[in-house]
């Protein structure tokens, strides 16, 4: 695997932050939503999110490993 700049690694920091940022707001938004299909949509949503950002982390800990 091709080592990434520091730059790079600041990158899919930032995404992280805002994949988790994302989830979270879905999850408040379905937690506030009384509407049973669109609550079950935000909820899907933001574990979708959510497995971004474990596939995210999970590559940028591997990426600063080789560093």
């Amino acid at each position: 695997m091709k080592q990434l700049t520091m730059k790079e690694l600041s990158f899919i920091e930032d995404e992280i932050r805002a994949e988790e940022i994302t989830a979270k707001t879905m999850n408040w938004c379905a937690s506030l939503c009384e509407d049973e299909s669109l609550k079950k949509s935000l909820e899907q949503m933001a574990e979708q999110h959510q497995l971004k950002v474990a596939d995210l982390s999970q590559y940028f800990n591997q990426s600063k490993m080789m560093q």
